[in-house]
């Protein structure tokens, strides 16, 4: 059995194009007995991405964006088996694995096709590079840093959740607009009740780091569109284009805010790009690329100014509110001074994103060419009532 799988990785696995594949499918497809130990064989390949850094959604990601939705699929299939022995899982995992798309029945169509799509989803799992880990592998103890327990959601957020849904399914755009709002004023509030809380017990709470996916096309403006969603949130986000996601570096209840806003925002920007493309299309324009590219890029920056102009008006009003001495929101009487309670949390997040990634560069704004879809867009960011820290965005060009 095993010689056979090892005739067919070393044809198809160690080489590049078709035709090694399709070498060592024609040996599988030969050997059903090699059935069993060539999935056992994919659950390796999946433990060593986790060794090196990976999530489940990592993966799934980077192998849909690589090969297709059937390698994806297969992906899951071993990702669901191979992290069936771990627990507890960690943190964000959950989640993530209740995500992945289902896996497809072994061996359909045929047994060739299914043998070459499983030896190229062995190809790119073995090409894997290591990454910044977000976390410990499952089954890893964590070192120095304090894990959250599971738990389940809370309210604030499933309520923040609730608001920015009904904001992405209205059609009257001044609706849409006060519910955002109303979603990131909520945000940076429980930011804040959530760092004074901190500050009064006197937690060992470090920050932490989620990935967040940045898919073609226009990733240069939705990178910056998170970015300027992280920055308003107490957040680094560090985008990895070769790679196609970003990491973004921060304390717990603030990666939860930057994830829903984000994936919102962007839903927003995008119904409202189709229906400004529209508009120009019955106007006779046929120029759309760049329409569109240009209207992300300006509605991204325009949010980038009014995130950061919100989250600095609800910051006043909290520690104007606290008084001499007295904290903010449910923080209550005796809590500690806002302000340098933020600056430190700020500083521990620099800190570990600096740590995370020393040698990060600096991507600026490139590719807005065109004036009208830089109007539209920041009409429709001005709707929006968001923005962020401006038109600049701490960039890798990948993983060594």
């Amino acid at each position: 059995m095993e010689p056979v799988i090892d005739q067919a990785f070393a044809a198809a696995l160690y080489s590049d194009g078709d035709a090694g594949l399709d070498t060592g499918a024609s040996l599988l497809a030969a050997d059903p007995a090699a059935d069993a130990e060539l999935f056992r064989r994919g659950e390796e390949f999946v433990r060593r991405a986790w060794e090196r850094g990976w999530q489940p959604a990592d993966v799934v990601r980077l192998v849909r964006r690589e090969l297709d939705e059937t390698a994806a699929c297969l992906a899951a299939g071993l990702i669901t088996s191979e992290t069936a022995r771990y627990e507890p899982l960690p943190p964000r995992w959950r989640s993530q694995l209740d995500g992945l798309p289902a896996a497809p029945l072994r061996n359909r169509p045929d047994r060739f096709s299914y043998a070459g799509a499983v030896l190229g989803l062995y190809r790119l799992l073995l090409r894997l590079p290591a990454i910044e880990p977000v976390g410990p592998p499952p089954g890893a103890l964590p070192h120095g840093l304090r894990l959250p327990p599971a738990h389940d959601e809370p309210r604030m957020l499933t309520r923040i959740r609730a608001l920015l849904a009904k904001a992405e399914a209205t059609g009257f755009p001044e609706e849409a607009e006060a519910l955002t709002t109303k979603a990131q004023e909520l945000m940076a509030r429980h930011s804040i009740d959530e760092a004074l809380l901190a500050a009064r017990t006197h937690s060992a709470e470090a920050p932490g780091a989620c990935r967040i996916g940045v898919d073609a096309p226009y990733e240069t403006a939705k990178a910056i569109l998170l970015d300027a969603v992280a920055g308003a949130n107490r957040c680094r986000a560090v985008w990895n284009s070769d790679l196609g996601f970003s990491t973004v570096v921060g304390f717990e209840p603030d990666l939860d805010a930057v994830e829903l806003l984000y994936t919102s925002l962007l839903v927003q920007g995008t119904v409202a790009m189709t229906k400004a493309e529209a508009g120009q299309r019955a106007g006779g324009r046929k120029r759309t690329k760049t329409f569109r590219q240009s209207f992300l890029m300006a509605y991204a920056q325009r949010l980038g100014s009014r995130l950061a102009a919100d989250t600095a008006r609800v910051t006043a009003a909290a520690e104007a509110g606290s008084g001499a001495g007295t904290g903010a929101g449910t923080a209550g009487s005796g809590a500690p001074d806002l302000l340098p309670v933020l600056a430190a949390r700020d500083m521990a997040v620099t800190d570990t994103a600096e740590r995370m990634f020393p040698e990060t560069t600096t991507t600026r704004v490139r590719g807005a060419t065109d004036l009208d879809g830089w109007t539209h867009g920041t009409a429709a960011a001005d709707r929006a009532r968001m923005g962020g820290n401006g038109p600049e965005l701490h960039g890798r060009r990948g993983n060594r």
